[in-house]
């Protein structure tokens, strides 16, 4: 077969046109976690098929729990956390490959767990969380991602200490922070949401308008104009469904509360697809013993006033685990 086009251009053996790839997520990666022990365990949510139960695929490079993931389209980066110490290490999951052991990458500039992750296509930010001795961070440490396996390098502090907040981010100017819990002995839970610049990352965050009530323990996950903030606790063992979103561009007023999750939980992460829908997997009641969720809620951004929807679970039931999103 051959092609000709008037003026003397000739094609020959046929066209392929090869397609461009995914300019957004198509799945969220589901790592690490808590019930009768600490996981390695990695769980993968293909996002046109999130009926079904969750594929396990690779492990991280060592148990972990109490963690937080950002990444971009390719790569993700799984941060901090709690073994049996507080941990600074990073273990990263390439998405083409995710059956492979993730791979152990340079560590964070501080060791804690209970962090907080928010990011670009470039850089990773981690904040917060809490040591062994226990004092709290506001720490913020980034990692570059094309130099990963050097020391992420300290950046400006949060204006609050974040001890198992959520994190959102428009995915390239700010990054939004629920602070969750601030020195347990002075101050306590909180509502404050404090904002990251990227470009100015050397100074303190900024305070914006609170969340619609005080709570820690929850799940942050955001399209580019909008972030949501899902579940959480506050005391023992009172623990949330209730959902608020974060308008981007008008942060400074109160959270809205939107759609509650199909049940109360806390510990749980989530991940997005950046413009329709954000998933928030596991997660816990908070009771000891209690039950660990292999639940998975969908957000439908566009009709965040109803309750969310039940998807496929994940492969097994955890609480304080992790999660990123990018293309499979």
């Amino acid at each position: 077969m051959s092609i000709s086009i008037t003026g003397g251009i000739s094609f020959s053996g046929g066209v392929g046109i090869t397609a461009a790839p995914p300019s957004t997520p198509t799945a969220g990666w589901f790592a690490g976690g808590q019930d009768a022990g600490n996981y390695s365990i990695v769980d993968r949510i293909t996002y046109a098929t999130d009926t079904a139960t969750a594929s396990v695929r690779g492990p991280l490079n060592g148990t972990r729990y109490n963690s937080a993931g950002t990444g971009n389209l390719n790569y993700g980066w799984i941060a901090g956390s709690r073994n049996t110490v507080a941990i600074s290490s990073v273990s990263r999951i390439t998405y083409a490959t995710d059956t492979d052991t993730a791979s152990n990458r340079g560590p964070l500039s501080y060791s804690a767990y209970g962090i907080t992750a928010n990011g670009t296509d470039t850089y990773g930010w981690f904040a917060g969380g809490i040591t062994e001795s226990p004092s709290d961070y506001s720490t913020v440490s980034r990692i570059t991602y094309a130099t990963d396996t050097g020391t992420a390098s300290t950046r400006g502090s949060l204006s609050g200490c974040s001890y198992h907040g959520g994190a959102t981010t428009d995915s390239t100017t700010y990054g939004w922070i629920g602070v969750g819990y601030d020195n347990p002995s002075t101050i306590g839970y909180r509502s404050i949401v404090t904002r990251i610049t990227y470009a100015t990352d050397t100074g303190t965050s900024t305070i914006r308008g609170p969340l619609s009530l005080t709570r820690s323990g929850m799940a942050g996950t955001g399209s580019t104009s909008y972030g949501w903030f899902a579940g959480g606790r506050i005391g023992f063992p009172t623990v949330y469904s209730s959902v608020d979103r974060i308008d981007y561009a008008n942060d400074t007023a109160t959270a809205s509360v939107r759609g509650p999750l199909t049940m109360a939980k806390t510990y749980s992460a989530a991940s997005t697809d950046s413009t329709t829908y954000g998933w928030f997997g596991g997660g816990s009641n908070f009771s000891i013993p209690g039950p660990r969720y292999s639940s998975v809620d969908r957000i439908t951004y566009a009709t965040d006033t109803v309750t969310a929807t039940a998807r496929g679970p994940l492969s097994l039931g955890r609480s304080y685990l992790a999660a990123t999103s990018g293309v499979q």
